[in-house]
């Protein structure tokens, strides 16, 4: 394989202006299977505002400011419990039939809490009581080999979990149903429908698009804070916090750092991230115009990230992907940080089916994150190109097509820039949702001249 680095004009494929909305059935479809799924009288959902994916995906709503619960119940009741600040704005949810329910211990400290106080006893006006069996589902859940408590521990705030073993009076009556939504393999996250995927789209063009004019903008003198505010963020919603970081050598490129008011100077490493609902978009490299040993260290990490594209297919087992990410990336003396792609959701990492010996299989509908993430890096040295991707077989293309046919034209357009000047020609499965799918450009003064295969 011979990996190049040459100029390369990225194509406006276009961003997209509105985020798709998810039809009500569709969310109405969502809860029932979770309740089928649940086998439980009830299920509780957990949302606070950093832990909202669950309750955004089954609902359209996301809790500002507090917590909120979204109860599913006999005769389909779906209820809505939120603190003051939530009662106004719970009402856009999609979830039709929705009612909305003021539990103010939900609330931030020191608001009124002279109406509804007491979430035991929402709870019970709600019609949870004794004897009922409850599924709660948190923001992620632990396994076998992380937990030796006699009861089911969760990932949920401890007052929800105590109040609703109160409530039901059998401590173990509450169980852990999480596993439905976000199990990599089976989840109902996992696996989503066309409507998910427009507007995973629309966050990954729109969050990659912004990373490209922070990579291509930055000038020599810059700060930190400059060459990020070319973003143009326009109030998507983000599911991380904005990153950049830039370090000189022999310093740390700390990946996870926002942005400061250091100035950016030739030959530092820096690294940019964004994400919005639908995929996580991030570049790292050199602010320079050239450097041959970094080159060299970029291809192998290059011809990794071929190898991903190139064995990620449908019915590819998690374990199998995962180790030929990384014999590749050996090869050229790297490894990768993390799991080398995962799950991406309204949260920038949902699960991942990629891990060692994972027998878990890629599935028609799962919305991914390359994520490979090379290590060790020289200190002052940052390398990263991460995009999302979404597997669909041909049923769930044509259909794509005919609902939203102009996401379609994008993707199709976005393939045959791959192919033609990047050297990648996709298998039919994978739908890259990038506006800048698989650029690479490890010199950011110079970010016309991408890596490809000749």
């Amino acid at each position: 394989m011979t990996i190049s680095l040459r100029t390369v004009r990225i194509p406006d494929f276009g961003v997209p202006l509105d985020r798709p909305a998810i039809p009500a059935a569709t969310y109405e479809a969502r809860a029932r299977a979770l309740t089928e799924r649940a086998g439980t009288d009830w299920v509780v959902v957990y949302a606070d505002r950093e832990h909202n994916a669950n309750i955004a995906f089954l609902t359209g709503f996301e809790p500002r400011f507090e917590e909120a619960l979204l109860l599913l119940g006999p005769g389909d009741r779906r209820i809505l419990v939120v603190g003051n600040e939530c009662q106004s704005y719970a009402p856009l949810a999609g979830l039709a039939g929705i009612e909305i329910v003021l539990c103010q211990t939900l609330s931030l400290m020191g608001q009124d809490r002279s109406r509804k106080p007491n979430l035991a006893a929402v709870l019970r006006d709600c019609g949870i009581g004794r004897g009922a069996t409850i599924g709660l589902a948190g923001w992620k859940y632990l396994g076998a080999e992380e937990w030796e408590g006699p009861l089911p521990s969760f990932q949920a705030s401890a007052l929800v979990v105590d109040t609703l073993r109160l409530v039901v009076g059998d401590p173990a009556a509450v169980s852990d149903v999480t596993p439905v939504l976000m199990h990599p393999e089976t989840g109902l996250r996992a696996v989503v429908d066309v409507h998910q995927i427009a507007a995973g789209e629309w966050g990954a063009a729109r969050a990659s698009a912004a990373v490209w004019r922070i990579v291509s903008g930055l000038r020599d003198g810059d700060s930190e804070y400059a060459a990020t505010a070319r973003m143009g963020y326009a109030g998507e919603a983000l599911n991380a916090h904005v990153m950049f970081a830039s370090a000189r050598a022999g310093e740390p490129v700390v990946g996870l750092r926002s942005p400061t008011g250091r100035i950016v100077r030739r030959g530092d490493g820096v690294t940019t991230a964004v994400s919005y609902w639908g995929g996580l978009s991030s570049r790292a490299g050199l602010a320079n115009d050239g450097d041959d040993a970094f080159l060299d260290v970029a291809k192998a990490y290059f011809a990794g990230l071929l190898s991903w594209y190139e064995t990620a297919d449908i019915g590819v087992a998690g374990g199998d992907l995962f180790e030929e990410v990384t014999a590749t990336l050996a090869r050229g003396g790297l490894g990768s940080a993390l799991n080398p792609g995962h799950l991406v959701g309204h949260d920038e990492w949902v699960h991942s089916p990629v891990r060692p010996g994972s027998t878990e299989r890629l599935t028609s509908g799962m919305p991914f994150q390359i994520d490979v993430i090379p290590v060790p890096m020289p200190d002052g040295w940052a390398l990263n190109c991460e995009d999302a991707v979404t597997f669909a077989d041909a049923s769930l293309r044509a259909e794509l097509a005919a609902l939203y046919p102009e996401v379609a034209a994008r993707i199709e357009a976005r393939r045959a820039f791959m192919a033609d000047e990047i050297g990648v020609a996709l298998k039919p499965s994978i739908l890259p949702l990038s506006s800048t799918p698989l650029c690479l450009p490890p010199f950011w003064l110079a970010s016309d001249r991408l890596l490809a295969r000749d």
